[in-house]
């Protein structure tokens, strides 16, 4: 037997491809999810009284500080046990669009932060409500250094959708699970699996680097 069997490695393509496309799915849609959620966690940690930032900045920082898989592991088998049954997928993109958005909310919160003061101070004295000055004076000025961090998240959130193997999402990594035990080769499944990966995420790391150099970041 070879090490590397070319016919084999052609033959693993579709089921990779599939796999390459729940992966992308999973990756875009929990990127809706924590740029909203983020950006939600930031205005309220910023607006409202300490009776609500109080007990929300100890479940941001609890998610923050347990594991991703274990979060998983949580939703798709603990919860079933009071009757909330969530699809692989559903229950996989909420997880880690959940997860990655208490990290966005600390990168919009860094960005809201270095928005000068006195912005605040002389549209309170032009009397512009609080919703025009969040939304037409600091959002603008404050989101554009932080593009390039948000799309690191992104690039790692991408990386760490393999995790979704462990909840049975047949992403790319599952789907190479799968045909390295069903056809006991792993070599070839698992190595074209590592180069999509890198063939994505090195890019992307490139371009947020250019994009960092060109924008700045928070």
């Amino acid at each position: 037997m070879t090490l590397w069997d070319w016919n084999f490695a052609l033959e693993t393509l579709p089921m990779l491809g599939k796999g390459l496309l729940v992966t992308l799915q999973v990756t875009f849609t929990a990127t809706a999810i924590f740029l909203l959620l983020g950006l939600v966690i930031a205005l309220i940690q910023r607006s409202c009284p300490r009776w609500i930032n109080a007990p929300l900045g100890f479940v941001t920082e609890f998610i923050r500080r347990t594991p991703l898989l274990v979060q998983l592991y949580f939703v798709y088998f603990v919860l079933p046990e009071f009757n909330i049954l969530l699809p692989p997928l559903t229950a996989g993109f909420l997880v880690m669009g959940i997860h990655y958005s208490t990290y966005a909310a600390m990168i919009y919160g860094a960005g809201i932060d270095n928005v000068d003061r006195g912005q605040w101070d002389a549209s309170t004295a032009l009397n512009y409500s609080r919703t025009h000055v969040w939304i037409y004076i600091i959002l603008p000025q404050a989101i554009p250094p932080m593009i390039p961090a948000l799309a690191n998240l992104l690039i790692g959130m991408f990386k760490e959708s393999a995790l979704l193997t462990a909840i049975t999402v047949m992403e790319l990594m599952g789907e190479t699970r799968l045909i390295s035990n069903e056809n006991y080769r792993y070599f070839e499944p698992m190595t074209i699996a590592g180069l999509i990966y890198l063939s994505i995420s090195l890019p992307a790391a490139l371009a947020t680097k250019a994009l960092e150099r060109r924008l700045g970041s928070v």
